[in-house]
């Protein structure tokens, strides 16, 4: 891994320090080079002819769903749905299961650290409905608590949305220990994985997930695409989220008949060179190996905190458990707004992220 900047040719071509993988991570040599292979030697719109260029981009298209079913450890590669990101699956799930499934008085629980993208859907779901929404809160370690957790998640709950990794503090929650106490009230578990799975092996069948959903863009794919994993039995009953070609099994003058799985939930000409970038991705990152992604990371995680921390004018955010704690570092500089920081960070060629404060448990955190 020593030599691995040299695998990104970004990284060869501009001097600089990228510090915003969080958002969206730079591309290996190998990724960009698949993606030239489809256009080059591929290109063509899967399912849709009998000619051997669409029969060809139909197999890597195929296999590339089996390969994203095991890297995840999906029961079934029909579990696994291609979207636009993360964010289009959660509004995939919130339309398609919450909209059909929830009726007035029924709750749904979610953290206040979630990403918008697993918050404003949700919001829209309990107007619609008449369920309501409710929040668990972190403490003053930035975590959430089993009391929290276990007060929060009643009978009366029906859907858990919970990011698996907070992007703004890095916080692991403990998702495998939420689920089975939502399963013990009978609601079902969304998990926002789009901070996790870059980092840390995935495993939805031992989490026991009911969905789970991920941004290629966050785990060295291309833009554009993501990924829906949803247990089989559910995906199912659920209807349709956007309508139109290769989601259609008939279609008659007054009615249709859908696709079956994975086909019912993906309508038009689809992303397929984000696909074979994604497989691409993952082909890496299986090269590299978790474990050795995970202990370089806390190796530079520890280092960079320690000499963080030297600095009276800087103030972190983020729990004091390391073991609770992943790879995002949020911090302010005193008396100086964070644009203003991230500007001067450019002018040295440091890549950072700044934000002003967008929702309210972000304001309260980092109201200083």
């Amino acid at each position: 891994m020593d030599n691995i900047k040299n695998d990104f040719p970004i990284l060869k071509n501009k001097e600089i320090a990228y510090l915003d993988s969080g958002a969206t991570t730079q591309k290996p040599e190998s990724v960009v080079n698949a993606i030239k292979n489809f256009y080059e030697n591929l290109n063509a719109n899967p399912h849709r002819g009998a000619y051997n260029l669409s029969i060809e981009a139909t197999e890597i298209y195929e296999n590339t769903r089996s390969k994203v079913a095991k890297f995840i450890n999906a029961r079934l590669s029909e579990e696994i749905i291609f979207s636009k990101n993360a964010t289009e699956s959660l509004n995939l799930i919130a339309y398609s299961y919450g909209l059909e499934n929830l009726k007035k008085d029924d709750e749904i629980v979610i953290s206040i650290m979630e990403h918008h993208s697993n918050l404003v859907p949700w919001q829209k779901v309990a107007k619609v409905t008449g369920s309501k929404l409710n929040y668990m809160y972190i403490n003053e370690n930035y975590e959430l608590t089993d009391e929290e957790i276990e007060s929060k998640i009643t009978s009366k709950t029906k859907i858990v949305a919970i990011t698996h990794i907070s992007n703004v503090l890095g916080t692991i929650n403990n998702v495998k220990k939420i689920i089975k106490f939502a399963h013990k009230n009978n609601a079902i578990v969304v998990v926002d994985g789009s901070q996790s799975i870059p980092h840390m092996k995935i495993d939805v069948q031992e989490l026991d997930a009911d969905f789970f959903v991920f941004s290629g863009h966050k785990m060295l794919a291309p833009l554009g695409i993501g990924v829906l994993y949803g247990k089989k039995e559910l995906l199912n009953k659920m209807s349709p989220f956007l309508m139109g070609g290769d989601m259609i099994e008939y279609v008659y003058e007054q009615d249709t008949t859908f696709a079956p799985l994975p086909n019912k939930f993906e309508a038009g000409t689809q992303n397929v060179e984000g696909v074979i970038g994604l497989g691409s991705a993952i082909d890496y990152i299986e090269n590299i190996g978790y474990d050795n992604i995970e202990k370089k990371e806390k190796e530079i995680v520890l280092y960079a905190i320690k000499e963080l921390s030297k600095l009276d004018f800087l103030t972190l955010y983020l729990t004091p458990n390391e073991e609770n704690h992943s790879s995002v570092i949020s911090f302010n500089i005193k008396n100086i707004h964070p644009h203003d920081v991230a500007s001067i960070l450019d002018s040295e060629g440091v890549c950072v992220r700044s934000r002003k404060p967008l929702c309210t448990a972000t304001y309260e955190i980092f109201r200083n």
